[in-house]
């Protein structure tokens, strides 16, 4: 389970020492570890000094890789006494003497939680050189290690502009679901009903759960995950369709009245929509502006043969109009 074997043969003098075991834990996230080596670091990174002195060794690795040749002795990154000490250059060196043998360069590193306010979306552009578009009420974590990068969707909407990195893949992991790629555009949504892929360019390798076979899927195609069902449904989009709510609206066109809902639930998470399943298959097309989703909702009993109706409890269902 101890993946330290190389490092503890160095004979670390300082081993109980914070900024030791920062470089201790570092190097044995770049490298491949159990549940229960991840859940001893979570615990470990819990302390607020063990933590300060990780996000600083994470800091002056970055800085070593400015450096060009990392196998030859070069000088560490002049740094002031407050915050350079000397016990985390030395256990950066012996850490460097370790891996730069067998993994060269080291990546960026990068971890954030992201939260998208109720409405509009945001951008950010990622250190691999991806861009991330986050659509409302979307909460998702990513964490970007020397071996790969990864988005954990845990609700909400999100289309990413991939950059290419053969060595590195890209991963969304949307409970569990996984979506891979290596440089390409797509949308991931995770809504209360279906889990939903789309492809603008590229390649998507989508499993649904680990039970389910990958779908592949190219561009301008949609795969459809039923979380009731347990089933994938896919159809081919135009380019325009692929995460045309980065413009503010949504087209759609002979949409069941199910899914669209549990689309249009996610711009609306204050009131819960619930859809009977007399109606739930009811094919729709239309317009939807994600500032105003009510209008929508309120101009389906002319679009079709249905009512809303809302609890006392908040929820709004939407039953067959008789």
């Amino acid at each position: 389970m101890n993946r330290l074997s190389d490092i503890d043969a160095l004979d670390i003098e300082a081993s109980d020492s914070i900024d030791a075991q920062a470089a201790s834990w570092f190097a044995r996230n770049r490298s491949d570890m159990g549940r229960a080596d991840r859940k001893a670091f979570a615990a470990w990174q819990a302390v607020p000094a063990h933590a300060r002195a990780y996000a600083e060794f994470e800091q002056l690795w970055a800085d070593l890789g400015q450096l060009q040749q990392l196998n030859k002795p070069v000088p560490l990154p002049t740094r002031k006494p407050s915050v350079w000490r000397p016990a985390l250059a030395v256990a950066a060196a012996l850490v460097c003497a370790v891996l730069a043998t067998h993994i060269g360069a080291p990546r960026e590193l990068y971890h954030s939680q992201i939260a998208a306010h109720a409405k509009g979306m945001r951008t950010l552009n990622l250190p691999d050189g991806s861009t991330l578009y986050v659509n409302a009420n979307t909460r998702l974590r990513v964490d970007f290690s020397a071996h790969q990068r990864l988005l954990h969707l845990d609700k909400g909407q999100l289309y990413i502009e991939v950059a290419a990195d053969k060595e590195r893949p890209l991963y969304v992991q949307a409970g569990e679901a996984d979506v891979r790629v290596v440089g390409t555009g797509f949308d991931v949504r995770r809504s209360q009903q279906q889990l939903v892929v789309s492809v603008a360019h590229g390649q998507v390798a989508f499993a649904p759960d680990s039970k389910s076979p990958v779908t592949l899927l190219g561009a301008q195609q949609r795969a459809a995950y039923s979380y009731a069902k347990g089933t994938v449904q896919q159809q081919t989009l135009t380019a325009e369709e692929v995460a045309d709510w980065r413009s503010g609206h949504l087209s759609f066109r002979n949409r069941d009245l199910a899914s669209l809902i549990d689309e249009l639930s996610l711009y609306r998470p204050q009131a819960p929509l619930q859809v009977s399943k007399a109606v739930a298959q009811l094919k729709v097309s239309g317009n939807l502006d994600v500032n105003d989703p009510d209008a929508l909702l309120n101009a389906l009993p002319a679009l079709l043969p249905v009512k809303t109706v809302a609890s006392a409890d908040g929820i709004v269902r939407i039953e067959p109009n008789k």
